[in-house]
């Protein structure tokens, strides 16, 4: 394991060696951020965002937590979004888990493990959710493996039903939500493909905080429609 004191030696080289390549480096650093990417991710160690993603410093914004949850409550969690999308203009958003995450794992054993009791128990309204699914899954590892998905899957809806986000891709056509679990065993990111736009859809009717606008007679264009409309634009 590294001491703690070569972790200041490894910083020094890191300065000398960044700017050895590129004299302008800490200017840059330095400057104000401007990512594209927020990435909310497991607070595993072996899990760091920058690495996996292959992005620079000043790429991704960052949230970390154990199991990768996103809880209406958890002023942690929605003050990140809230910054990332309504002030740094962030373009995606990814909620990314891993196989083998010990907070999945440990949500679905007997055993009453103090202060994390309520935070692991939205891993298991995941699996109340999906019960009929995971429980035809005969392999426990196999089972874990899909319940890390579909734990990905339900956060990203979490994100999707947040009024900014609705408002912002009301308004720019960004940003879209993507759920992606990444692999120890192989270091690949598996993307879930997950429909962005459905999800928003199907959700409107009792998530809908994205002000729609009305037109004629009382009709209104849903929120999906404009932010699609807007996307269209951004590309032209």
């Amino acid at each position: 394991m590294i001491t703690y004191d070569e972790i200041f030696e490894n910083n020094r080289q890191w300065v000398e060696s960044s700017t050895a390549t590129n004299a302008d480096f800490l200017k840059h650093l330095a400057s104000d951020q401007k990512p594209d990417y927020l990435y909310i991710g497991c607070s595993d160690s072996r899990v760091t965002a920058e690495e996996l993603m292959g992005v620079a410093p000043g790429e991704v914004f960052v949230h970390r937590n154990v199991a990768n949850l996103v809880i209406n409550i958890d002023l942690n969690a929605t003050s990140v979004i809230e910054y990332a999308v309504a002030h740094l203009g962030v373009k995606h958003i990814v909620v990314c888990g891993h196989y083998g995450c010990g907070g999945v794992k440990a949500a679905m054993q007997p055993k009453d493990l103090g202060v994390m009791n309520p935070w692991l128990r939205n891993i298991r309204d995941v699996y109340r959710l999906h019960q009929p699914e995971l429980d035809k899954i005969e392999d426990t590892t196999a089972r874990y493996d899909r319940l890390v998905e579909l734990n990905v899957q339900e956060q990203c809806v979490n994100v999707i039903k947040m009024a900014v986000v609705q408002q912002q891709y009301l308004k720019n056509g960004y940003p879209t939500v993507h759920g992606w679990v990444f692999d120890l065993k192989t270091g690949l990111l598996k993307d879930l493909n997950l429909d962005f736009e459905h999800i928003l859809h199907d959700i409107q009717e009792i998530y809908n905080l994205g002000d729609q606008v009305l037109f004629g007679e009382g009709k209104t264009t849903p929120a999906i429609e404009i932010g699609q409309a807007a996307k269209t634009d951004i590309q032209r």
